[in-house]
This record gives C-alpha cells, sequence and structure tokens, in this order.
C-alpha cells in the first residue's frame, strides 16, 4: 500500500508540476502576442497560446486543462472589463482547445503529423473548428459587457477567430516537433550546411518582408524548401518564423500593409498567414507519407528477394525447425512408403 501511495503523490506532483508549467507558458506566449494587437489591447493576429494549448493536450492529456485555465484567466484578469467577463473569456479559452483536442481524438489523429489526414484534421478540426469556441464567446462577452459596440462583433470575432486559428496552425506544430527532436547522430557536413543555410535564408526574407518592398512572397519559396528537404521538422518553425515576419510588418504598417485599414490589412495578413501554414503542413504531410511508402516498398521487395533466392536454390517448401521435426513422434499406424531411390 505504502509505494502504490508514493506512486500515487509522484504522479500527483507531477501533474501539478505540468499544469504550472502550461499555465506559465500559456501567460508567457500570451504576453509576447498582445505585443501586437489589433483590437482593443486584447485580439491579435496571432495567439501563440491556443498552440500551446492543444499542444499540451495532444501530448500531456485532457488533465491538464487547469493549467490552460489558470493561464487564461491570469491573462485576462488585466485585460478584462469585470470579473464576470474574465471568467467568461477564460472558460471560452479553455474550452476552445478540449474541443479542438476531442475532434482530433475522434479521427485518430498522430502527433507525428506523417499523414495527410493528420495535417488535413489540425487544420480544419483543431484550428479552424475548435477555436469557433474561444472567438464566439470572446466577442460576445465585450458585446454584452458594453465594451464593444453591436457593429464591432464581427469585426471582432474574425480576428479573435483567425488569431486563434493561426496560433494553432504554426505553433502546434512546432511543438510537436520539438517533442521529437533528436540530435542526428549521422547526419553529413553538407545536411548540417544545408539546415544552415535555410535558417540564414529565413532571417534575410524576414529581413525584406518587414521592409517598405512588398516581397511576402519570398516566404513561400523557403517553405516548399524545408518541407522538401526536412519535412515537418524544417516546415513547421519556417511557417512560424514566416508568420511572425508578416505579423511584425502588418503592426508597423509597412510593404503591402502600408495605407490600408484595418479590415484590409486583417485580410491580407491572414490570408498570407494561413497560406503559408495550409503550404507548410500539407505538403510536409505529403512528402513525409510518400517517404513512408517509398520505405514500405523497399522493404516489401527485400522480402520478395529473399524469397526468389530460396526459390532459385531449390527450397520450395517452408522450414520446419530441427526441434520439431526431432520431437515429432512417427504414427506406427502409418505405412512407411519405401523411398524410390537405393
Amino acid at each position: 500500500m505504502s509505494v502504490a501511495r508514493r506512486q500515487g503523490v509522484r504522479h500527483g506532483a507531477a501533474d501539478f508540476l505540468g499544469i504550472c508549467v502550461i499555465a506559465a507558458l500559456y501567460y508567457g506566449s500570451a504576453r509576447l502576442g498582445l505585443l501586437q494587437q489589433l483590437v482593443r489591447g486584447q485580439v491579435t493576429p496571432l495567439w501563440p497560446p491556443s498552440g500551446i494549448a492543444v499542444a499540451s493536450l495532444l501530448l500531456r492529456g485532457p488533465r491538464v486543462w487547469p493549467g490552460i485555465a489558470l493561464g487564461a484567466f491570469l491573462v485576462n484578469i488585466s485585460l478584462g472589463p469585470s470579473l464576470p467577463a474574465v471568467l467568461a473569456i477564460a472558460a471560452g479559452n479553455t474550452l476552445a482547445p478540449l474541443c479542438s483536442y476531442v475532434l482530433l481524438r475522434r479521427t485518430g489523429f498522430r502527433e507525428d503529423l506523417d499523414r495527410l489526414r493528420d495535417a488535413l484534421a489540425l487544420i480544419f478540426l483543431g484550428a479552424f473548428t475548435g477555436m469557433l469556441v474561444s472567438a464566439t464567446t470572446g466577442s460576445g462577452t465585450l458585446v454584452l459587457a458594453g465594451v464593444l459596440n453591436t457593429g464591432d462583433f464581427w469585426p471582432t470575432w474574425s480576428v479573435w477567430w483567425t488569431g486563434d486559428a493561426m496560433g494553432v496552425l504554426v505553433v502546434t506544430p512546432v511543438l510537436l516537433v520539438l517533442r521529437r527532436v533528436r540530435r542526428p547522430g549521422n547526419a553529413r557536413p553538407s545536411r548540417w550546411a544545408e539546415g544552415l543555410l535555410l535558417a540564414a535564408a529565413t532571417a534575410c526574407a524576414g529581413f525584406l518582408m518587414t521592409s517598405h518592398a512588398p516581397l511576402l512572397f519570398l516566404g513561400f519559396p523557403l517553405l516548399i524548401w524545408a518541407a522538401f528537404r526536412f519535412q515537418l521538422a524544417g516546415a513547421a518553425p519556417c511557417a512560424l518564423a514566416v508568420s511572425t515576419f508578416a505579423i511584425i510588418a502588418g503592426a508597423q504598417r509597412s510593404g503591402p500593409f502600408a495605407g490600408h485599414d484595418l479590415l484590409t490589412k486583417m485580410i491580407t495578413l491572414q490570408a498570407f498567414n494561413g497560406s503559408a501554414a495550409l503550404t507548410a503542413l500539407l505538403l510536409a504531410a505529403v512528402i513525409s507519407e510518400r517517404a513512408q511508402t517509398q520505405r514500405e516498398i523497399a522493404r516489401a521487395c527485400a522480402q520478395l528477394a529473399g524469397m526468389a533466392a530460396k526459390i532459385a536454390t531449390g527450397n520450395h517448401h517452408p522450414m520446419v525447425p530441427d526441434a520439431e521435426r526431432e520431437t515429432e513422434p512417427a504414427d506406427p499406424q502409418t505405412p512407411q512408403r519405401p523411398s524410390p531411390h537405393p
């Protein structure tokens, strides 16, 4: 009994520590996301906490939801107009990733994101569908609290929804990649050089994207390069970097965002971020599926080659272990046919 009790205490302490870590990550990423706020100081075009919440549920299970609720409450307590409004917004921010988690688990989602169906599930169920809850709850609460006019509901809702969805699309894959990242011990120096070159090219493209020239399209060749050569491990961080540079350009009203109102700027920004995330996830999943298929074909060819070699040597019968051949008793009632050979 004492051993079981100690194990229970150990598991409880680990769960409590995980909840505290998730709450801290949620709060810290929210403060970073609020640096690029566009509506009422709390609605941003990219909300990283939603991606952290979905990833934590996928990796640790639904038992960590108190950490999400605590982080959402701490973030909104300094932003909300009243305590009931803060509780309602925090509840919506907690229920949204839980809905995404349930939808993904019902479809058999795998955290490796190595199948096209997993990428599609994360995009349309985890991001687009699940985040409807937080956007509707948050925007409706602000209207009911008198902070927003009724006519501002849909603009605020659209920014809220796309910000949460973009958080899932660009942050969750990065965290899922970090979970299984390993230092490649047998990687060739040319592979390391290519990875460093991709990182340097992404940084240079980000500098150009945040300048006054409308060069957002420079991110797409980098996403294709990362997906083809490094699959999700390269495409997910590249998509996060490209989206971050685009958001900075939108906040600074530079490049293609110069001289436009908030609605036009948001449409341009979210269309670009959505296209970048879709390109990275779908292309990386297709390349991973193709590589897996090629490995299975190679394995099947090796098995067929082994069988062909056995047939060529005249071994047409299945191999019977010597132990079974020795211990198998002979039936005395079965007549033994004489061998045709002397």
